[in-house]
This record gives structure tokens, sequence and C-alpha cells, in this order.
């Protein structure tokens, strides 16, 4: 308990974030990374990086665990401020946009999803204040979770519980997903936000995604690789560093590291999960 009440004092003397002056919508939906890097206390995570993600792409940025992918996410939607170097969205720094200019623009689906205790439907409704009972309804069909959820003992008017308790992480990953569709953001970034899902389901966020994220700019923090091979450019992180960038085949070729990366996730895709009774396979 002492240690609880510890970090929570750290994080009163933590210096604020500072509001910028900018406020009006980004022009351009490019983000750019330049010389940025940034430590957690005394330790580097990320070290002089430098990329450009395309606006209107999908850029996809894989790793090691422990190499920086998603303190690279967290520094794009502005959870902490660089500690060296610039972050711009568009041609602005983002630390010169007011906050709820930055927050309209960006929405972050993060692996560690969470919902509020009430309805399912105030749950997506969450990304859009002012939708239409309707429209939660048809983002849902198009997140590939309306059937799931009009299972469920109340539909759409289920309370979900204290942090979404009463679902399975896959279901509170995917009404989170929703939720992200729902807000329309232009930059749309994605922190490995389909970890709770099985195969199946995945798919099916996957197909979701495909339709709903055409022409914003997105960024993927991926842990499956068969989910980003149609990425417009793959960024491979270690150590805080680039150690390749391309497309797919390109990496394939060209990085170690990244051909590393594909033939070890071809091997546990492969793994099958046997239930044996005995001498028998069922």
């Amino acid at each position: 308990m002492a240690e609880k009440y510890k970090r929570i004092e750290v994080l009163y003397y933590e210096a604020d974030l500072q509001d910028g002056s900018v406020n009006e919508n980004p022009q351009k939906y490019s983000i750019t990374f330049d010389k940025v890097s940034f430590a957690y206390k005394e330790k580097a995570v990320i070290k002089e990086m430098s990329f450009i993600a395309k606006g209107g792409g999908v850029t996809a940025i894989v790793g090691e665990s422990g190499s920086g992918k998603s303190t690279v996410a967290r520094l794009i939607a502005r959870f902490w401020d660089v500690g060296g170097g610039s972050i711009r969205l568009g041609d602005t720094d983002i630390r010169e946009y007011q906050f709820p200019v930055l927050m309209d623009t960006i929405s972050y689906v993060a692996q560690d999803n969470f919902l509020f205790d009430t309805t399912v439907m105030e749950n997506i409704r969450n990304g859009a204040p002012e939708a239409s009972d309707e429209e939660v309804i048809e983002m849902a069909k198009k997140a590939r979770c309306h059937e799931f959820i009009i299972q469920l003992p109340g539909g759409y008017q289920t309370v979900v519980g204290e942090a979404g308790d009463r679902l399975s992480g896959g279901q509170r990953q995917r009404i989170t997903i929703a939720r992200a569709m729902l807000k329309n953001a232009s930059v749309v970034i994605l922190d490995e936000a389909t970890s709770s899902t099985d195969s199946e389901n995945e798919d099916l966020i996957q197909e979701a995604l495909n339709e709903l994220l055409r022409g914003k700019t997105v960024i993927v923090i991926a842990h499956r690789l068969s989910t980003i091979t149609s990425a417009d450019t793959i960024i491979v992180l270690k150590d805080g560093k680039i150690a390749a960038q391309g497309t797919h085949e390109i990496l394939l070729e060209s990085s170690a590291e990244y051909l590393r990366m594909w033939n070890r996730y071809e091997l546990s895709a492969d793994w099958k999960y046997q239930i044996t009774r005995g001498e028998e396979v069922i």
C-alpha cells in the first residue's frame, strides 16, 4: 500500500504538459519524427529517431519487446513530450497544437483498452457524443461487433461493469475499436489493438479496419506480423533505433532482423493445439 501511495505522490510532482496556441485543424496529416529522443527517468528508450509516416497511408512499427514500439505511439498521441528533437503533425510540431485540436485529430486504440461502467451503447457513443443510436449501431455493424452485442442479455443496453469486466477481453477490444471508428479521426493509432482476440475474431477486426481506415493516416504497432504485410511502410525497431524500414517484400530481402522475426512468426503460426484423451486426439 505504501508503494501505491508513493507512485501517486510521484504523479503529483510530474511537470504538466504545456498547451499549445494553434487552434486550427492540420492541413496535412503526415507524421514526422525528426531526431526524436525520449527516456524514462534515466533510461533512454528512443534514440534520435527519424522517419515520416505519409498522410493517408499505413505505417507499421514492429520489433522485439522493449524496442520502443508503444513509446513511439504514445509520443505521437502526446501522452509525454519528447526529450529531444520534434514530432510534427503536418508541418506543425504537435506541442504547438491546443490539446482539444490534437485530441480531435488523433484516435488511439491501446492494447490495454478501457470501458466505462455504463451500457455498450454509451461506451461506443463516447467516440462521438452527438451520434444517434442508429449511427452507433451502424458503426458497430461496420466494426463487426453487432452480432455479439445483440446476443448480450440487454443487447446495446447491457451495462459492461467496472472497466468492462462483464465482457471478455476480445469483446472489450472490439467495442473500443468501434468507439474509435465512430470518432472518425484523421489519424488513428492502433497499439497492438488486436492482442486480446483469437485468430477468428482478429480476421473479423482486420476486415473491419481495412474498410474503416481507408484514407486515414494509420500507425499500427503490431505483434502479429500477418496483419501488417500490406502496410505502405514497415519500420523495424531495435534498442530504440530504426534497424530497417520498407515494405514487407523489401524487408524480407534486405533485413536480417525482419526476416528472423517473420520466420519465428510463421513457425508459431503453424503450432497446433491438441486436446488429448488418453491416446486419442480429439
